[in-house]
């Protein structure tokens, strides 16, 4: 149903559009480097895919080829980025464009299914700041927002009647979004066969016939799945697809969906935006878009199929959440039984909630861009090419408010070209694998991460062990950050550089031997207290 034609009120008007696509960058203006856990390790990747032929002892560290994979978004987009405006202002500017780019998605896909953006739209726009984002899941969200505003143009070519004009352009589209990132492609296949069922069974066919009309509508979306054969078959692919139906997992992010660092504030905004969606089932005067709410079950379906894990990436299931319910959010709209200040009521409210998060948001980046400046002071004392191995605390069962700092480590890797034992190595996930063998077991992720004991389930070290065990010979600073409290007779052999707090940046003295200690030793509490 779409709303009888009146004049826009303000939040359906271009102005406004503009106004919150151009809000939803604001938390990111501050922070040089965009505090996102994984995309310190990103960046480093990129260096490398810069640098390594100018730089030889890159290729003695790191393999990195070039390989058609549904997971290169931001590894190509740098290239250009990267000669425009240097490697971290590309980076940024790229990531700055997520969080607009899902609000302008959002905003044009209810506008395309309801013919006016409904004042209930602007309950989702917090979404664009979801703790997959925070988490620094950067090709995947590329390619998500970017199946947004794809599914908008798919919904407006089908409305303008261009079926074929839309089929013609979204062949090429759809492996170029695959390229971006597999899950934004898949997303955008859900959406756009929900949506084409809805229309081919309200064009006057029967179910039966509306889902094959649907699926050949459908089939120039479909030439990434030769694309994902070829990747993901080989013996050159790792990684396991587990743990299914992990329900407490599952509940859990949907509670830590707006998850950043006010716990609080966190979870009441969850409870609004559930509370919209209940509020659209038993409130007579708003209602789902039979169009959206199919797509936004199909969604739920997937969600609850979907293993945690996918062929070793962790999280899979997760990162849909934020989307999903920004999805099932849209689809609401209030009928027209409802008084116009109603709707003006519901938009204030909604405009309100957007502006609560981008102001929380904003604060929360600030104190974080402070505290990723602050320990970037230790690579005034790193010299390029250094070999550096780097810890960095962290605790068996994390606040709700994360360090960020897991992989900061890899920016001593793209400012410093200097090693970092924090980059993935898996073969197939992604186009660089570490090759340092003189390092060992501290070569690549997770060896950064150290805790103050020996957490269950978990591939980290207790950072005694990290300290009395790294190969001395295979590097020449260590760099720790904020780790846990360490006997001071482990940096035997360590000169101190520079420090601030609790972390601290050491020189590997090669001629003193390292710490003496037994197995034995590690485990006593003695190298549990500083």
């Amino acid at each position: 149903m779409v709303e009888p034609q009146q004049a826009p009120r303000w939040w359906q008007t271009r102005l406004f559009v503009i106004a919150a696509t151009l809000i939803a960058i604001i938390p990111l203006l501050r922070p040089e480097i965009p505090p996102l856990v994984d995309l310190p390790g990103h960046m480093g990747r990129f260096r490398v895919q810069l640098a390594i032929a100018d730089h030889p002892f890159l290729k003695e560290w790191y393999d990195f080829n070039w390989s058609l994979i549904g997971n290169l978004g931001i590894d190509l987009l740098i290239i250009p980025m990267a000669k425009l405006f240097g490697l971290e202002l590309g980076v940024k500017l790229i990531v700055m464009a997520i969080p607009a780019l899902m609000v302008s998605g959002l905003l044009w896909i209810a506008r395309e299914v309801h013919g006016r953006i409904p004042a209930t739209a602007l309950f989702a726009l917090p979404l664009a700041y979801s703790y997959p984002f925070h988490f620094g899941f950067v090709n995947f969200e590329l390619s998500m927002v970017i199946a947004l505003n794809l599914f908008a143009l798919w919904l407006r070519l089908a409305r303008l009647g261009r079926v074929r004009l839309r089929a013609a352009i979204f062949v090429p589209i759809s492996c170029l979004l695959w390229v971006c990132h597999t899950f934004g492609w898949g997303t955008l296949g859900v959406l756009a066969f929900s949506a084409e069922l809805i229309r081919q069974h309200d064009a006057g066919h029967r179910w039966y016939k509306a889902l094959i009309r649907a699926g050949l509508a459908c089939v120039p979306l479909a030439l990434p799945m030769a694309l994902m054969i070829f990747w993901r078959s080989g013996d050159h692919v790792g990684g396991q697809t587990t743990d299914w139906f992990n329900w407490r997992a599952k509940i859990g992010w949907m509670v830590m969906v707006f998850r950043d660092r006010w716990e609080l504030l966190d979870i009441a905004s969850v409870a609004v935006v559930l509370m919209i969606l209940v509020r659209a089932v038993r409130d007579p005067s708003i209602q789902y878009s039979r169009n959206l709410g199919l797509s936004a079950a199909f969604l739920l379906l997937v969600y609850i199929l979907l293993p945690r894990i996918v062929f070793g990436s962790a999280y899979a299931d997760m990162r849909l959440v934020p989307f999903m319910l920004a999805v099932a959010v849209i689809a609401i709209r209030p009928k027209t039984e409802l008084s116009v200040l109603g709707t003006w009521v519901l938009a204030t409210l909604g405009l309100s909630f957007f502006l609560v998060r981008i102001a929380a948001t904003t604060a929360s980046f600030w104190i974080y861009a402070q505290t990723y400046e602050r320990e970037l002071k230790a690579l005034d004392h790193v010299p390029v090419g250094a070999r550096l191995v780097s810890f960095v605390g962290e605790k068996c069962y994390g606040d709700w408010t994360a360090s960020r700092l897991e992989h900061l480590p890899a920016i001593a890797l793209e400012r410093r070209m200097a090693y970092s034992n924090d980059q993935w190595s898996m073969a197939g996930a992604q186009l660089l694998t570490t090759q340092y063998a003189k390092a060992k077991r501290y070569a690549h992720d997770p060896s950064e991460i150290v805790t103050a004991v020996q957490c269950p389930r978990e591939w980290w070290r207790p950072i005694s062990t990290s300290l009395a065990r790294f190969p001395r010979d295979a590097f020449d600073y260590v760099w720790l950050i904020q780790p846990p409290a360490y006997d001071p007779r482990l940096a035997t052999g360590l000169v101190e550089i520079w420090r601030d707090g609790t972390s601290v940046l050491y020189k590997v003295d090669h001629s003193q031997p390292g710490p003496v200690v037994s197995d034995v030793e590690l485990r006593a509490p003695v190298f549990r207290q500083h």
